[in-house]
């Protein structure tokens, strides 16, 4: 009986062991891919929007745009009270307490490219950059 568990233990852990090592490996994103334009920034009215979600965070983190074209940062808030309602943008020196629910446009001066605008919150906690392609 007990060689039966101590078998069966041992199967179950190679078992184990062989899906945490063996598992498909999650793609990686190669530089070129990162340097597409995000998904979240499009074009309006003649200018170039990167929108953010404000909330526990921002979303996304990490975004792509087009250099030397006049550029919008469009926060959103949707019930949002912690600390990322509270954004700076230190290169630009932006310091605003956003609205728990809205939207908030910001204008950028034109950014060079491979330039990188980085905003944070109050405490330093969240954060989101936007790297600007050529």
């Amino acid at each position: 009986m007990k060689k039966t568990i101590i078998a069966l233990s041992l199967i179950i852990i190679a078992g184990v062991i062989t899906i945490i090592f063996y598992r498909e490996k999650p793609k990686t994103t190669s530089y070129q891919e990162k340097l597409e334009i995000s998904k979240n920034v499009y074009k309006e009215s003649g200018k170039q929007i990167v929108e953010i979600n404000a909330k526990g965070g921002y979303d996304p983190r990490y975004s792509v745009a087009q250099a030397e074209t006049p550029t919008i940062i469009r926060v959103k808030t949707n019930s949002t009270f912690d600390c990322s309602s509270s954004l700076r943008i230190p290169s630009i020196n932006y310091f605003k307490n956003l609205p728990p629910t809205g939207t908030t446009d910001i204008e950028l001066p034109s950014q060079k490219p491979g330039s990188t605008i980085k905003a944070l919150c109050s405490m330093g906690m969240y954060n989101f950059s936007i790297q600007f392609k050529s």
